[in-house]
């Protein structure tokens, strides 16, 4: 569009990852409910799912729902159960038309049935599509992930599978809900808190985060490609020093 901040299409981040913060606060704001926070922020995702379809991200995932979420007001967990279930629904036939795949991280054995089983068939239906990746991290928690990935590595190490003095970082990497999946190169976060609040943890080691005032519900196209130009602007050094860099 006209008067989209200016991006290098030949350097944009692989995979981008986002803590959609500011919803319950956009309501509150409002003097609404902190529901109707969530609900406009489900136009935020479609918007946001779309300008990365158009110019080529590979990968967005977004920090729907945390394993410490479950401990919200009742009728919170359950009226956003209700949103992630519709937005499923009404969003499969576009993932299909633009060749988006579902994939999902974190305990989703929590869910309830109605949206686990939605989410399981949205998974199923676009697990052929190649465009691009759409990956939700629901009832995930970056330590809960680390701690189930490190049981396995144990199992491993128990029945004979794996010496301990071998564990590579390899190791870990493919046990975590992320396999296959490249780590995040930008992390962004809404709403003005300035935390990893428990995303990503061991994925986002590297990753160029991206904090701004903006709540959820109000970060669109204009703000997001906001945050990929300035990602564009940074150096990334990966504990080189910039004449290393420089020097390729």
């Amino acid at each position: 569009m006209v008067n989209d901040p200016v991006i290098d299409a030949g350097r944009l981040p692989r995979h981008i990852a986002i803590i959609m913060d500011g919803n319950g606060r956009w309501a509150q704001g409002r003097n609404q409910p902190r529901l109707f926070g969530h609900k406009a922020g489900a136009g935020s995702v479609r918007e946001i799912v779309e300008v990365c379809r158009e110019i080529g991200i590979e990968v967005l995932t977004l920090y729907a729902f945390s394993s410490e979420n479950w401990n919200r007001p009742e009728q919170e967990v359950s009226g956003l159960m209700s949103i992630l279930k519709n937005y499923l629904i009404s969003e499969l036939n576009r993932m299909l038309d633009n060749g988006i795949r579902l994939r999902c991280i974190g305990d989703i054995a929590r869910l309830p049935d109605e949206p686990r089983l939605t989410l399981l068939d949205s998974m199923e239906s676009t697990a052929g599509n190649t465009d691009m990746t759409l990956n939700l991290a629901l009832s995930y928690g970056g330590r809960d992930e680390m701690t189930r990935a490190i049981r396995q590595i144990g199992e491993d190490c128990k029945s004979g599978k794996l010496d301990p003095q071998d564990i590579t970082e390899e190791d870990i990497t493919t046990r975590l809900d992320t396999a296959g999946l490249p780590d995040p190169d930008l992390l962004i976060r809404t709403g003005g808190e300035a935390r990893l609040s428990n995303f990503l943890l061991w994925q986002a080691s590297y990753a160029e985060i991206y904090f701004t005032e903006t709540m959820w519900p109000d970060f669109r196209r204009t703000q997001f490609l906001k945050a990929i130009s300035e990602f564009q602007q940074r150096e990334r050094r990966f504990g080189k020093t910039s004449a290393q860099v420089t020097a390729g």
